[in-house]
Order: structure tokens, then sequence, then C-alpha cells
């Protein structure tokens, strides 16, 4: 990690609240964030909301795991629509539950955030003595874990990190201005992101920087060397996409690129590595396209870097991201890339130097059509991301200077 001087004494206290473990972007930014954080100096702690997810294995065994027990029994509330949730308390002859909880979601839709939701369902929760030096709500924007964060927990300071672009997630502002109040810093993984957070929060602009996700690009393709990668033995153009199944990924716009490419008769298949809700449709598409044996779902891979060293092109197609670090670590790898446009695409690539930035979903298919008939082009991209500094882990200084500031 890189030099910078710490307190002796006592490990330092740190905590980072998010959902779960599952393999995606945000959990993996915390797995290199914590591998780079020294283990002889801190006390660090993961707080989950549900321990499970794939990534479970990859903390560090040194690092405490917890959960909130109780959530088990909330998430119902806090996720349902209330009419369901109502309807099960009713059923279940539990009525003034039920009266109450109305009361609440009514108080919470009249004024548009949900603080009041969030304080009734956890006004018998018990906030432990332990006093962290910094708790990090780090699935962000997430409003119950920044709720939590600020109220559940005690710290001397509190950090909000920001992973995705705030003017796509139906973020709200009102929950937002209120509770971020009680932060000392507001991280956000990306410099357009910061600008979009605060042209609609401008009071939080002085304490809100941007903080790039964590990549060791040593470690990346140190890892892209362990375990097999493809198995079916195809011989011609492999073209990968990484990320959770979902629309704001949008896998489903690769579906009839392909079939337009087959067509073309150029001898393609296209692999997705990850899992999610929409799977079942992406299914169905590409049964409607008799796609099976050509678009391959690969599921989950907590280790993908064998994989994208092996493909020939990588696509990031999603309609909006934070810091995409998926294609920093195609980066990493050398991989010529297309990506759609998304908010933050121009300062991860620049376009026909490290990569293709499309600015429509239908210029897709004449991106990888330009590839796939331009070798030169393709190995202009790779070359050129040889000479490019992918590796992050010089961040760490920033958030390791505020777990230190007037120690």
């Amino acid at each position: 990690m890189p030099n910078m001087k710490v307190s002796k004494g006592m490990k330092k206290k740190l905590l980072f609240m998010l959902v779960n473990m599952n393999v995606g972007g945000t959990e993996k930014a915390l797995l290199n964030m914590i591998s780079n954080i020294p283990e002889e100096k801190y006390d660090v702690t993961i707080l989950m909301l549900e321990k499970y997810g794939e990534f479970l294995s990859c903390i560090p065994s040194w690092v405490n795991v917890e959960y909130i027990q109780e959530y088990e029994n909330l998430k119902g509330l806090l996720n349902e629509a209330p009419q369901i949730t109502l309807f099960k308390l009713l059923k279940e002859r539990k009525i003034v539950k039920a009266i109450e909880i109305m009361f609440f979601l009514l108080i919470s839709k009249i004024m548009q955030e949900r603080s009041y939701l969030f304080n009734y369902v956890l006004r018998n929760y018990q906030i432990e003595n332990k006093v962290y030096d910094i708790a990090v709500a780090y699935a962000g924007p997430m409003d119950f874990i920044s709720f939590f964060v600020a109220t559940k927990i005690k710290a001397k300071k509190r950090i909000q990190w920001i992973h995705f672009d705030v003017t796509k997630i139906g973020f709200n502002k009102k929950f937002a201005s209120k509770i971020y109040k009680n932060f000392d810093k507001i991280f956000v993984v990306s410099r357009e992101g910061r600008s979009k957070l605060t042209s609609i929060l401008p009071n939080l602009k002085n304490k809100t920087e941007n903080f790039s996700n964590i990549l060791s690009s040593s470690l990346v393709n140190e890892m892209a060397e362990e375990g097999d990668g493809f198995q079916d033995n195809f011989t011609g153009i492999r073209i990968l996409t990484v990320g959770r199944l979902s629309k704001e990924k949008g896998q489903d716009l690769s579906i009839p690129v392909l079939e337009r490419l087959k067509k073309d008769g150029f001898n393609v298949k296209w692999y997705c590595i990850g899992e999610g809700n929409a799977r079942k449709v992406y299914e169905n598409i590409i049964k409607e396209f008799a796609l099976e044996n050509d678009f391959i779902l690969l599921g989950s891979k907590p280790n993908p870097y064998p994989f994208i060293k092996q493909c020939d092109i990588y696509v990031q197609n999603s309609r909006h991201e934070g810091y995409c670090i998926t294609l920093s670590e195609a980066k990493c790898l050398h991989k010529p890339i297309i990506t759609t446009n998304f908010a933050e695409a121009k300062e991860q690539i620049s376009h026909r130097k490290t990569g293709l930035i499309i600015n429509k979903e239908e210029e897709l298919y004449y991106a990888i059509k330009l590839l796939l008939n331009n070798m030169n082009l393709r190995q202009k991209l790779s070359e050129n991301l040889k000479e490019e500094n992918v590796d992050t882990t010089k961040e760490i200084v920033k958030f390791l200077e505020l777990v230190e500031e007037n120690s």
C-alpha cells in the first residue's frame, strides 16, 4: 500500500456497512479497499444487513463480520409494497401493528422521505456501546443504510459513499439533505457523479470529494492466471460482458446485436458473467432469437479475470453506472473495449484511443462490427492501454488520512 504515517497505539476501529457480499462492483470495491488497509494498524468490521453472498469467502480472516439479525423481520416492510405488508398483518390479526405501520407509511409518504418509517422499525434496536473511529455507509446511496449509520452507530466520524449516478436511481433529495448532515465526508466514485450530487444538493459541496474505486492492476493480472476461464473450446471471436443481470446493466441490448452479427456471417459468441433478477427475462429473449448456443449466461464468477484475459472484445453496455470497476479491470488486461456513454465513461475511456464509446443503443452493432473487421484497430486499442496507469491503490491515502486526522 502507499506509504503514509499512522499514529501509534491502539488500533483504530473502522466499520463499513452494506447490504450483503453478493458478487458486484460495490462489494468488490470494498474488498479491494480493505486489502490496502494495514491489518496491524486498524480493526475493521464489515456490517451487513444480510450475511450471505459469494464474496463472503473473499473477506480477509482478520476482518470482523457482523450482520443485523433484526433485518430479516424488517425486510418485507422496507422493500415490499405497503398494501402487501398490511394485508399480511391483517391476515395474521395483528390489527394494532397494522394501524401503527399504516400511520408511519402515510407520514413517510406525506413528508416524501422514509426517516419516520425507519425510526419506527428501529425503535427497539439497542445501540451497542462500541465507538468506532470511522463508520462508513458504504452501500450508497441506500437510504436505510445511511440512516442506520447516522443514527444507530456510535462513531467519531461518519462517511457516506456514493457509487451510482444519483440522477438515475430515484435519489431522495429530501432524505439526503436531512441525513447527510450527520456525515463528516461524502465520497463519490467519479468526478461526474460528484458534480451531479452537488448540483442537486449544493450545500454538501464542501464535504464532498471524489474517491475512485481502488483497483490493483498487479492483483488483477495475478488473478487472471488463476482458474481455467472458458471451457467450450470455441475458436471464433469471444465477446464478454461482466455485470449483474439487470436492466441498468443493459445485457438485453446485446442479444439482438448478436443475432445481426451471426446473420452477417461472423463466427462470434457473446458471454455474460454475472447473476441477477433479470436472468429469466434474458433467457426468454435469448430463446426468442434462437441464440441458446451463442449468447451464454455463465453465472456469477468471483474471479472473472481469466475470462476477461481470454476474451477478444470486452463490452460494457450499461444504461447507467457510477465508476464502472469491470471496465477498469478490462483495461488492466488490455482488452479492446466498447462502452455505452454513461455519465462517467469518458473518465475511464478515451474514444478511439483506449476504447470505443457509443452514444446510442443502435451504435453497438456498428462498433462491434468495426472491431471484428479491423484487427489493427483492436491491436491499437490494446497497445494504448498498456501505456495507461489503471492502478488506483494510492486512493487509500485519502481515507486513512481522514481516519488519522485529529488523532
